[in-house]
This record gives C-alpha cells, sequence and structure tokens, in this order.
C-alpha cells in the first residue's frame, strides 16, 4: 500500500448521518411542517401559487445567535406579506472560493484555520433544526456533495452555484434531491448552462454517494420536476431587465422545460453593491404586476445589520450580526423594502379582480 494516498497527511473519522439524526432529531411536528413548507415551494414553482418565493438572509451563516434573532425577525415580516409571497431563509453553510477566503460554517466553524468539519457539520443541523422550529423555513446552498445526507431532511429549497451548475455530480445529486433546486446561470451570464442543468436534473439519474448509514451506495433517482433558473447577472451585465426575463423564458419554454426563474436581486444583478439591490425587487414587481408570469420569486442577501467585514485575528472583535463574506442589506432596509413591494403586488393583484395570471 505503499504508493496509496501519498498526499494525504491525515484522516478522521467522521458521525454518519445517522448519528447526527440522533444527536439532533426532528420531531413529528417539525416534520410535517417541513413537509407542507416544501409543497408550499413547489406549488410556486410550478405556477400553482400566485405568491413570489422569496429568498431571504444572509450571504452565509457564521453567528448561531444572530442566525436566530434574524429568523425570528423574518417570521414576523414572513406574516404580514403572506398574501403576495412566501418566504425561505437562506441558510448558507458552504462557500465557492474563486482561490481563497472562508469557506463556510460547515468546513471552518471557529474561523480559524482548524477545519474541524465534523463540528461543522453538527452546528449546521442543529441550528437549521432551531430555525424550523421557530416556524420558518430554510434554504440552502448544495456545494459538497455529501453534506445533503446531513440535513437534507431540514431544507424546503435549495440551489446550486454559478460554479457547479455544470457539474455532473451537482446534477445527478439535484435529481434526487427532496427539495426545489434552484441552477443559477454561469458567472459569464450564459444561461445555457443552467438550461442543460435543469434538464439533467428533471431525468433519472445514477450516482454514487454516501448512504445514511455512511456505506458508499449506488442512488438511482426519479429526477426532479421542481428545477429552476436563478438569473444573477453577469460579468458584463445585469440580467433582471424585461428583455432578459423574456428571453430566459423564451429559451427554457423552447426547451421543453417550465419557464420558471428567481431573480438575484445580489451579485452582478446588483453589481456588488448591496445597496442596489432594492433597484432589482423594484423591478420584479413592476414585471409580475404588469403579468410577467414566469417570475417565480426573487433573492435577497440580507442581515441584522448593513454591509460586511473582514474577519479579524481576534474573532472576539468581529460585529454581530454583520456578514463575513458578501454585504448585506440590514434589516430595517430589508423591512421596508419587502413590505412595500408586497403593498404593490397585492394592489396590482386587487386591480385584476383577481390572482395574477399564472
Amino acid at each position: 500500500m505503499a504508493n496509496v494516498d501519498i498526499r494525504i497527511k491525515k484522516t478522521e473519522p467522521l458521525a454518519t448521518p445517522q448519528e447526527l439524526a440522533k444527536r439532533f432529531p426532528v420531531d413529528k411536528s417539525t416534520a410535517t411542517y417541513i413537509a407542507q413548507s416544501r409543497q408550499t415551494v413547489n406549488d410556486i414553482i410550478q405556477g400553482r401559487d400566485h405568491r413570489l418565493l422569496a429568498i431571504v438572509g444572509p450571504c452565509s451563516l457564521h453567528d448561531r445567535k444572530a442566525a436566530i434573532e434574524y429568523a425570528g425577525k423574518l417570521k414576523a415580516l414572513a406574516k404580514e406579506v403572506s398574501s403576495e409571497m412566501f418566504i425561505v431563509m437562506r441558510a448558507y453553510f458552504e462557500k465557492p472560493r474563486t482561490v481563497l477566503g472562508w469557506k463556510g460554517l460547515i468546513l471552518d466553524p471557529w474561523m480559524d484555520g482548524s477545519y474541524e468539519i465534523g463540528e461543522g457539520i453538527a452546528q449546521a443541523r442543529s441550528l437549521l433544526l432551531e430555525i424550523v422550529s421557530l416556524g420558518v423555513p430554510v434554504g440552502c446552498e448544495v456545494l459538497d456533495p455529501i453534506i445533503p445526507q446531513y440535513i437534507d431532511e431540514l431544507m424546503s429549497w435549495s440551489s446550486i452555484g454559478a460554479r457547479t451548475t455544470e457539474s455532473q455530480i451537482h446534477r445527478n445529486l439535484a435529481s434526487g434531491l427532496s427539495v426545489a433546486v434552484g441552477f443559477k446561470n454561469s458567472t459569464s451570464g450564459d444561461l445555457l448552462n443552467a438550461i442543460n442543468a435543469i434538464k439533467c436534473a428533471y431525468s433519472p439519474a445514477s450516482f454514487i454517494g454516501m448512504d445514511y448509514l455512511g456505506a458508499s451506495t449506488i442512488f438511482r433517482t426519479t429526477g426532479n420536476d421542481c428545477c429552476h433558473l436563478i438569473l444573477r447577472g453577469g460579468d458584463n451585465s445585469p440580467n433582471y431587465y424585461e428583455d432578459d426575463v423574456e428571453s430566459a423564458r423564451t429559451l427554457m419554454t423552447s426547451n421543453n422545460l417550465n419557464p420558471a426563474i428567481i431573480v438575484d436581486c445580489s451579485h452582478a444583478n446588483s453589481r456588488k453593491h448591496y445597496d442596489r439591490q432594492k433597484r432589482v425587487l423594484r423591478s420584479i414587481v413592476d414585471q409580475v404586476s404588469w403579468g410577467e408570469t414566469s417570475i417565480r420569486g426573487f433573492m435577497l442577501e440580507s442581515n441584522l445589520f448593513g454591509g460586511a467585514q473582514k474577519i479579524p485575528d481576534d474573532l472576539s472583535k468581529l460585529k454581530y450580526g454583520i456578514s463575513v463574506t458578501d454585504a448585506c442589506i440590514g434589516w430595517d432596509e430589508t423591512e421596508r423594502i419587502m413590505l412595500h413591494a408586497c403593498e404593490l403586488l397585492r394592489k396590482a393583484r386587487l386591480e385584476e379582480g383577481t390572482a395574477l395570471p399564472l
């Protein structure tokens, strides 16, 4: 065995999904709530529910106390906008990096480069469980193909990022996930990779993975009919304008796909200026009010307080409720623009005398 694992310094045991589920079990009422939330998300993506799916929350979660405080505020807001929106809290624990940087709570929970991954997975599951137990559904980005076995039962929605949309592994994985999956367009702005990803994920697939007991397993999937496109802009320009949405809808329809689109108000659509997210949301509301039925939702990067901060060497100097990854709008701004958007959507629907056309 002298030529095996020559670049592996060390291996460590990892708890199985089953073992972690025993530590942080989902009770019957919470399981029922998650199932209901998933169905609502699916109904919106499939066009059976006129409301917009609102994926709202921090760019990434790193502080349990702040995340719970945010979830409590989001729950109250969700009630106020429930006639026009269904809110799912953005709960991202894995951060893809172009080069280097903090890779998220799952990989580096202590934010010090120690990479206590087992602890990170446990923290992620327990935090998701606490948020969902408050009555707030959660959505996560799927990056590592093993992680869903640990948290899949807690999610109501998921996404595949722009850097992984082309990955066949993630396309196969999406075809078997228990929740609706959004594929982001490429960072260049190209839509074709995401369209192809949706087509792949719609279809049955077979792939190798780890099962609930921690054993290597061949998974054979049914395909996922709730996959959709996330417009996040590109290197050269945003892609949330009317012409962009129309082009995306036409492309999906021509590929025999359900023209379900979610618009990311952040990233290239806001040109990396977090305070411009409200402009994108305003355009979304305007398009939906005028009858654009392919837009099924939007994403907002939001935290307790606006902006972003670098991770200091002395973690005691971290500012509470401020993102350590992409800059976010603060809670006051989040509440203001969400309530205003809801008011405009409600007014447009009432002026039509019925629900907006599906």
